[in-house]
């Protein structure tokens, strides 16, 4: 079983570890693009201005420049713990038992635009970049997608999708046998369901953290919908290919 989730724009600086080392990821299959782009985010860095335009950044986010600058030599830390922002606070990755944390090396993904998706523990910097980023002469969409879907669906057991939109489109990795999208989504008093939008990301993050602390490898979405009800949680199948994590309090 993978679980598959978006990255964050906001991420943590520094880290406790050397840096970049593109053979330790996941899929390293996909390396040879991981190379391409962690090119081209350093040169596309050496002209601020351009750089600025190209991710639509901010005068406050003059810095962002820089950590892509040096987003080759620059310290780097556990996916899980880099990346910040509402899922990930509800992930909480810092307050994981050993045990949970270990089972998020196995089973836990997260897909960059940078690198394609990363496992729970790999070591990765800090960088900015968004699926829908313009890099000079390399379109995103186009650069990952065939290889990102490639390695997805050939991982076998159940992938667990929790990416936006966006960042399917960078791999929808729409034949694998057993991937279902999560939509999270609420019931209101007339018994209409509809998807949520605030708490999306909050609950898909409280999700994650469920599957992690327990620790369980599902075989089947039977078993996962199995244990949900154990969890608190509220899962069921949606339309084809879909599950729905349904949160009440928020119609």
């Amino acid at each position: 079983m993978f679980v598959l989730l978006p990255p964050s724009e906001t991420k943590r600086s520094g880290g406790g570890f050397a840096s970049l080392d593109i053979d330790s990821l996941v899929f390293p299959a996909l390396n040879r693009r991981r190379r391409t782009v962690v090119r081209a985010l350093k040169s596309l860095a050496k002209d601020q201005d351009a750089t600025v335009r190209a991710l639509k950044l901010g005068r406050t986010q003059l810095a962002e420049v820089e950590r892509n600058a040096t987003v080759a030599s620059s310290p780097t830390t556990p996916v899980i713990d880099r990346y910040t922002g509402v899922l990930y606070d509800a992930l909480d990755a810092a307050t994981l038992s050993p045990d949970a944390r270990a089972f998020a090396g196995r089973h836990l993904l997260v897909h960059s635009a940078l690198l394609g998706p990363v496992g729970g523990l790999d070591l990765v910097p800090a960088y900015r970049l968004s699926h829908d980023s313009r890099l000079p002469e390399l379109p995103l969409k186009k650069h990952w997608a065939t290889d990102v879907s490639a390695v997805l669906e050939s991982s076998g057991g159940l992938l667990l999708d929790l990416r936006s939109e966006g960042y399917v489109s960078l791999g929808a990795a729409a034949a694998h046998p057993a991937r279902y999208f999560l939509r999270v989504v609420t019931e209101t008093a007339d018994g209409q369901t509809r998807a949520l939008n605030h708490f999306n990301k909050k609950s898909k993050g409280e999700f994650t953290r469920a599957l992690l602390t327990n620790g369980q490898d599902f075989g089947t979405v039977e078993e996962l919908l199995g244990w949900a009800p154990t969890a608190g949680l509220t899962l069921r199948p949606g339309a084809t290919g879909e599950l729905q994590l349904v949160v009440t309090g928020h119609a």
